[in-house]
């Protein structure tokens, strides 16, 4: 999203106002106010609200600016997208000249959150390499700093000129060529970046209920994750090491669980957390009115010590638990990682089949995430070959 060390700038808004941007520039809410310009909201309306109340510096309110975002993939984006009909969004990219500017501001975060700094262009562009390195983050947590961070803004008094914009971001080509159509006379970049949207780069339809996805599982919407893991409460690296971060009470389980020796291979835990995790990622969560309404994690162990190699057949144990439980533990859709590949050593075209053969009789929504480290060949990815052991 930004090259060759240049810090690009972002922009997110409704699809609808494009045609109006791209001919009178992104405005401040007080100009668009002033000239009573009709427009497609994006933003929950107190969210909005609230950020007339804040100032800058020298005594303006931030209705004053137009704000752009150093990472367009960010806590905002995400709320957003929880709200909003992903075919709705896009996101402008603004060309870093516009820094150049004596009168703009920069944050140090979301100016949600007082802890944020509010600073002047001098001092605010010495602190950009902090910001980009604060921002070039895959994931975040409200905890350590990192969720208020990642939405260091740039404050643009009044109006972003049209001739600024170098480029917009959709989620799909089905998007872009809306976006096209909307604007047959322009020579900007329509580019489709479905990471970008939280989307992942690549999804194949097995049958109706069971696709494979490449990207990140953490931003799945299914109901329940699965988290591989080993028996003796090591969550050292890969997906586990993520989860131990993210959701540091699941990694509290998860070690109480070893301890006891309740977690074996062959009998995974599900953890039926009681919070969504959208509310982790989304900016103002509060306020947040469509999430999922609570996001489980099902510990599933793949090898008995974190030094070993994981065991296919403890593996496919725990699926056969997997199929035979997920009606009674009532799992309504299932986000699952190719078991045991990557770290665990074993290899797709063993792993795919038995993932399908267990998950295909279970009825509900379920998304397999290929392995990342190595690109699986189309043979391999086939319904054919998948399917070829069930029933």
């Amino acid at each position: 999203m930004a090259r060759a060390g240049i810090p690009r700038l972002y922009y997110i808004t409704h699809i609808n106002n494009v045609p109006s941007i791209l001919t009178r520039g992104i405005l401040s809410h007080e100009s668009i106010e002033k000239e009573a310009i009709s427009y497609t909201p994006i933003y929950d309306a107190q969210i909005v609200a609230n950020r007339r109340e804040r100032q800058t510096p020298d005594g303006k309110s931030l209705w004053s600016f137009a704000n752009l975002y150093f990472q367009a993939r960010n806590p905002m984006l995400y709320r957003v997208l929880c709200e909003k009909p992903i075919t709705d969004v896009v996101v402008l990219e603004v060309q870093p000249t516009i820094l150049n500017g004596m009168n703009i501001f920069i944050s140090t975060g979301g100016l949600g959150s007082h802890y944020s700094e509010i600073l002047p262009a001098s001092k605010g562009k010495r602190m950009i390499p902090q910001i980009r390195k604060a921002t070039d983050k895959e994931w975040w947590k409200a905890e350590d700093g990192s969720k208020r961070e990642m939405m260091a803004e740039c404050l643009v008094p009044d109006v972003i000129p049209p001739d600024s914009i170098s480029a917009i971001y959709v989620a799909s080509y089905d998007v872009a060529s809306a976006v096209k159509a909307m604007l047959p006379q322009s020579n900007l970049y329509i580019i489709p970046q479905p990471k970008m949207f939280f989307r992942p780069e690549r999804k194949k339809t097995i049958t109706t209920h069971l696709s494979l996805v490449e990207g990140d599982m953490f931003f799945s919407r299914m109901n329940t994750l699965t988290i591989s893991v080993n028996c003796v409460g090591i969550m050292g690296k890969g997906l586990a090491s993520r989860a131990k971060y993210q959701v540091p009470d699941m990694y509290v389980l998860y070690q109480d669980l070893c301890r006891k020796r309740i977690l074996q291979m062959g009998k995974p835990y599900l953890y039926k957390r009681e919070t969504s995790f959208d509310y982790q990622l989304a900016d103002e969560p509060e306020t947040l009115t469509s999430a999922n309404a609570e996001t489980w994690f099902l510990l599933f162990p793949t090898k008995q010590h974190w030094r070993e190699r994981a065991d296919i057949h403890g593996i496919e144990e725990g699926l056969q638990w997997l199929r035979d439980n997920c009606t009674k533990e009532d799992i309504k859709s299932l986000a699952i990682p190719a078991l045991g590949c990557g770290l665990g050593w074993l290899e797709w075209r063993d792993v795919g089949p038995l993932l399908c053969r267990y998950t295909y009789p279970m009825k509900v929504p379920v998304e397999i995430y290929l392995p990342t480290e190595k690109k699986i060949p189309d043979e391999f990815l086939s319904k054919e070959f998948l399917l070829a052991q069930v029933d």
